[in-house]
């Protein structure tokens, strides 16, 4: 089968999203499918099967860029087109399903009314930008044939699978090295950008000076945290893929913030190389951070942050086990389940589809 997935987010960029499509790549793949990877060109060498598109710095969201245009003609031939985000290269994802009658499938990754209100400075603008967005967005969801999420619940207006975007568990597993042998560290790794609410995460070390937090990420906020980290605070940049496993293994305890995640990707790698994770009580974190795994804190009150750390800290749990219905191999087995029956969506309802993955779910849990 060929697949083409369409994303505005990819390399050099890093983020959870591309981070997603190059795993789901790797695994279609190894099944033996061809999956091309449609994405805006930037400061990156196309690999085969990777078709850039000509694009233009993002002047709202650094690192980013704008895509311009590609004619749907200059586009390999595809069986099924796989959207990853509402942005022009979805767009143009869904205009390639339309123009070739071919299924198209979208998943939801990043709520992006939240940019809004890290880039717009007025609240009062970024709030109506929002309240304009959502709807529009809802109906672009609306004219796929399946729309899949990592969680339940997703603040859009429309019927979804549940499709966790997945662990690739071999790969995230606890490491016979240690970088931290003789300090006790409270761990952060992810974008440094307002929905993250790094912020919280200072306020949690000033209220513990006798363990070193480290955090590792980068993004438009770096500068500001570091002006304002206190001194058992250590402020690094994105590590390369293959350091993950050690730094989530060296760490005691992964904490987060965020607000504004649909599954918290780096908290269930944590999780799968064996460290708890204190996160925030909001979605999604309500349905996947549990006492197996870790502790959940009121988000904004510092004293019940500071709790969940200690609990964290001090209590033993196996925490690899509590996220193995995250594995990426079940969720490609259903991904492709998809790619095979998406054709048939028209006459079926999302809802009936997901009963499948549901039954299948609770048969492996």
């Amino acid at each position: 089968m060929k697949i083409g997935f369409f994303t505005d987010s990819y390399f050099p960029e890093i983020d959870g999203v591309t981070y997603t499509i190059k795993l789901w790549r790797e695994e279609l793949e190894r099944k033996g499918h061809e999956v091309y990877v449609i994405y805006p060109d930037g400061d990156y060498e196309p690999g085969d099967r990777e078709v850039p598109v000509t694009s233009m710095p993002n002047p709202f969201y650094a690192g980013y860029r704008i895509p311009l245009t590609r004619r749907p003609s200059t586009l390999p031939d595809l069986d099924v087109v796989h959207c990853h985000g509402p942005a022009p290269i979805g767009i143009l994802g869904r205009y390639y399903a339309w123009k070739h009658d071919l299924p198209a499938i979208y998943t939801h990754h990043t709520p992006l009314e939240e940019y809004f209100h890290q880039s717009i400075k007025l609240e009062s603008v970024a709030g109506l930008l929002s309240n304009l967005y959502v709807p529009v967005e809802n109906s672009f969801l609306g004219s796929f044939d399946i729309v899949t999420a990592s969680t339940e619940r997703i603040d859009r207006d429309v019927e979804h699978v549940q499709l966790p975007v997945g662990i690739d568990m071999d790969f995230f597993q606890p490491t016979a090295e240690d970088w931290y042998p003789d300090r006790t560290v409270v761990g952060y790794s992810g974008r440094l950008s307002m929905e993250k609410n790094v912020s919280e995460i200072l306020r949690a070390a000033e209220a513990l000076p006798q363990y070193d937090f480290v955090i590792v990420g980068d993004g438009p906020y770096r500068e500001c945290l570091e002006k304002n980290a206190p001194d058992n605070v250590d402020i690094r940049g994105f590590l390369p893929r293959e350091e993950l496993p050690v730094f989530y293994s060296s760490i005691d305890t992964f904490v987060t913030a965020s607000t504004a995640d649909t599954l918290g990707l780096s908290t269930l790698e944590a999780n799968a190389c064996g460290t708890p994770v204190a996160a925030a009580d909001v979605a999604p974190f309500d349905r996947t951070i549990r006492p197996d795994n870790g502790e959940r804190f009121t988000y904004g009150d510092r004293e019940s942050m500071v709790e969940a750390i200690e609990t964290c800290l001090a209590t033993d749990r196996d925490t690899r086990a509590g996220v193995e219905r995250y594995a990426v191999d079940y969720t490609m087995d259903h991904l492709e389940q998809l790619y095979e029956t998406v054709p048939l969506a028209t006459d079926e309802s999302p809802t009936d589809v997901e009963s499948r993955w549901r039954i299948s779910e609770e048969e492996r849990s």
